[in-house]
């Protein structure tokens, strides 16, 4: 029977449940965007324009940063060497660890702010947001796991299959789309609620000691961790000496030039407080180990890097209040967003 729109009376009642229902089909019938994070309007390098990020793209992204079938012997995921509460890096071990009680090269690198970098990890093997995760899944000394092995897994499992479908309408789960959802996570890991940014956005302002850190950090430490998000994003020597057992030459292994070795990503400083261990190999377990590295001279001496000069020049007090600055870099609501924790308890 046909309604006589002419006759029918609208009554508010039937008004509300008409856009309630209309919003209601909307929301299945669209995946809703996830804005990402950019207060100081950066450039980005990743170009979300070909993977629009989604709220079920990100779950979809989120479950697979935590799921151990990922690895050869499904013993371990993603999380294992980058926890949320630790600025996505581990805290527990100096060096990497994988499938069979394998153990790495290096640190593992935090991860966060992704989308503003130009390359990816300590030298630099990857060079898009996408890319990133094949190094550790195929690493014989991470999770071990062919590439190919990993779809086939995934297409096995059939709630993977519909959140896959979900998020980027895939009747199969292809290369293509199984990346793009690994960025749909990664490329929302960003960190600009710290008080340094509170103080910037003139919400706070810094106490007498942190603000004379920050006068110490311009002098000493700026050049290469360049403000706002504390690194300049290039490959530079910091002095430490190639450890012999390790043989870890840095960005030569990439780049395959001498001029290259010793030479690691410069990362970021924030929530520099919770990313410990430091340096690549994690050497170093406490930041006033780190300042004393570089306070010493050996930096400046075995690099011949003349930025680091003034490093050397630090008085005791000095030390005290660059820790304090350095700690107004820490990010409590990014390092314990349940966002980014795992989705199963």
């Amino acid at each position: 029977m046909l309604a006589d729109w002419n006759t029918m009376k609208v009554t508010p009642t039937y008004l509300v449940l008409t856009i309630a229902f209309t919003l209601w089909s909307f929301a299945f019938s669209v995946r809703i965007s996830r804005p990402i994070s950019n207060p100081y309007r950066l450039t980005t390098f990743y170009d979300t324009l070909l993977n629009p990020p989604t709220e079920v793209g990100f779950k979809l992204g989120r479950a697979l940063f935590y799921e151990n079938m990922l690895s050869a012997d499904s013993s371990i995921n993603c999380s294992s060497c980058h926890l949320s509460v630790s600025g996505f890096t581990h805290v527990d071990h100096t060096l990497s660890h994988g499938v069979n009680d394998r153990i790495g090269k290096r640190n593992s690198i935090a991860l966060m702010n992704l989308i503003f970098k130009p390359k990816f990890m300590w030298d630099g093997a990857a060079s898009n947001l996408e890319a990133q995760p094949l190094i550790p899944l195929s690493s014989h000394a991470e999770m071990d796991l062919p590439l190919e092995q990993a779809i086939k897994r995934l297409n096995k499992h059939p709630g993977y299959r519909k959140l896959f479908h979900r998020a980027f309408k895939a009747d199969s789960i292809n290369i293509s789309v199984f990346l793009k959802a690994f960025a749909q996570f990664t490329m929302q890991l960003n960190t600009f609620n710290a008080k340094y940014d509170r103080v910037e956005q003139g919400l706070d302002h810094f106490s007498d000691m942190e603000q004379k850190g920050y006068k110490v950090f311009k002098t000493a430490c700026s050049s290469c961790h360049q403000e706002p998000l504390f690194t300049n994003h290039q490959f530079e020597s910091n002095g430490l000496k190639i450890d012999p057992i390790l043989q870890d030459s840095g960005r030569a292994v990439i780049s395959q030039q001498t001029r290259d070795v010793g030479k690691f990503s410069v990362p970021t400083l924030r929530n520099i407080e919770y990313t410990f261990p430091y340096m690549h190999d994690g050497r170093f377990e406490h930041l006033k180990q780190v300042i004393e590295h570089y306070q010493s001279g050996n930096a400046y001496r075995n690099s011949g890097d003349k930025r680091l000069e003034n490093a050397e020049k630090l008085t005791s007090n000095q030390k005290i209040e660059l820790i304090a600055f350095l700690k107004t870099l820490t990010d409590r609501a990014f390092l314990f967003n349940p966002d980014f924790r795992n989705p199963i308890p």
